[in-house]
C-alpha cells in the first residue's frame, strides 16, 4: 500500500523569495538596508527563538552598520524587507550557555539558543526558511576557507554566495550533497526501521545513504538498502525532499517494498541493528513518544519524522 506525505517536511518550508539577483545588486542593498532585519547565528549552529519555539528573533539590520557588513549573507526578501543573517563574535559566542543538541528543548514563550535540530519542526514557515537557508550557508563558509584547484585562501562575495580564489580567482557557489532516504515498508502493516552505531539505544529511523558518483537516486536506494540490512526493495517510489544542512545535504525521500521474511543483515560498522514494526507501534510512538518501549524515532525536524508520520496516519502530538 502506497502513500503520500501529508505535508512538506519541515524544513521544506519557506516564505521567503531568495531573490538571488539581489545578491550582487549593491545599490539596491543599499536601499533596503534601513528596513532590514538580522538574525545572528552562533558558531554551534543555533540562534535564538522565542514564543515557544515558533519565532526567531530577529533584530534591526541598522544595529550592524549603516551598511551590510562584509560577513553578512542575504537570505532573501520578502515585502521589501531584505533578510540577512551573520556569525556571532568570537568573544560574544563564548558566553552563550552550551545546550545539547539532540536533547528536545522545554519551549518556553522566553528567548532560547536553540539549533535547527530542536527548532525546525517548531518554527513557522518564514522562520524555518531563513533558518535552514542560513546554516547551509555558514556550513558552506566553514568548510570552504580554501580554493579546491590551489588551496589559496577564499574570498565571499554577492552577499556570501559565490566564493571567489585569492589566488587563481576561481568561483565556487554552495555545495548540495544528494542523499536518499527511503522508507521500506512491507506493503502492509509493517515498516522496516534502523539505528546506527552512534544512537542511543531505542532511536531509530528509516534508512539512508548518500548518492555516488555517476549513479541514479533509484539505483541508490537499491544499493544502499542492500548494503545497510541485507535487504532486497522494489516498487521504488519518490515522496517528497528536504534540505539537511548537517553539513550541506539534500535528502531526497523514497518508498520501497521490501519481504519482512527476508534475513535483515546490518552493516558492520553502519547499522548497530535494524527491525520490523508495526503501523500501530509506530503511530503509538510519534503521538505519545516514550510510550512504546524501545522505540524512539527520528525528530520532528527531520524528513524521516514526516514520512513515518504519513506512513503510519499518526497525529502530530
Amino acid at each position: 500500500m502506497s502513500f503520500d506525505l501529508v505535508a512538506l517536511p519541515a524544513l521544506s518550508r519557506t516564505e521567503i523569495d531568495r531573490a538571488e539577483p539581489l545578491r550582487g545588486d549593491e545599490e539596491k542593498l543599499a536601499a533596503l538596508w534601513s528596513k532590514a532585519r538580522m538574525i545572528v547565528v552562533d558558531t554551534r549552529g543555533r540562534t535564538l527563538v522565542a514564543d515557544r519555539g515558533t519565532r526567531l528573533v530577529d533584530r534591526p539590520a541598522v544595529e550592524f552598520g549603516d551598511q551590510p557588513p562584509v560577513n553578512a549573507v542575504l537570505l532573501g526578501e520578502q515585502d521589501g524587507v531584505a533578510w540577512f543573517a551573520v556569525l556571532m563574535p568570537v568573544e560574544e559566542d563564548e558566553r552563550v550557555p552550551v545546550g545539547r543538541s539532540w536533547v528536545a528543548p522545554e519551549l518556553t514563550d522566553e528567548p532560547q539558543w536553540l539549533d535547527l535540530r530542536q527548532s525546525g519542526a517548531t518554527l513557522d514557515d518564514r522562520s524555518a526558511g531563513l533558518f535552514t537557508t542560513a546554516a547551509a550557508l555558514f556550513q558552506w563558509h566553514r568548510l570552504g576557507k580554501y580554493c579546491a584547484k590551489c588551496g589559496a585562501r577564499t574570498v565571499l562575495e554577492k552577499s556570501g554566495w559565490v566564493s571567489v580564489c585569492s589566488g587563481c580567482e576561481r568561483e565556487e557557489y554552495p555545495r548540495t550533497d544528494a542523499a536518499v532516504i527511503c522508507l521500506v515498508h512491507d506493503g502492509a502493516d509493517q515498516v522496516l526501521l534502523a539505528r546506527g552505531p552512534e544512537w542511543p539505544e531505542g532511536r531509530f529511523s528509516v534508512l539512508a545513504g548518500f548518492v555516488e558518483a555517476g549513479e541514479s537516486l533509484e539505483s541508490c536506494v537499491e544499493r544502499e538498502i542492500a548494503e545497510e540490512v541485507g535487504v532486497t526493495v522494489r516498487d521504488i517510489r519518490y515522496l517528497g525532499s528536504q534540505p539537511w544542512p548537517f553539513p550541506r545535504s539534500l535528502m531526497i525521500g523514497f518508498e520501497a517494498v521490501a519481504d519482512p521474511a527476508e534475513p535483515l543483515r546490518p552493516a558492520d560498522g553502519e547499522i548497530a541493528e535494524a527491525r520490523w514494526a508495526t503501523r500501530a507501534d509506530v503511530r503509538k510512538a510519534i503521538e505519545e513518544p516514550g510510550s512504546v518501549p524501545g522505540l524512539g524515532l527520528a525528530g520532528g525536524a527531520s524528513i524521516a519524522y514526516r514520512m513515518l508520520q504519513s506512513w503510519s496516519g499518526a497525529k502530530t502530538p
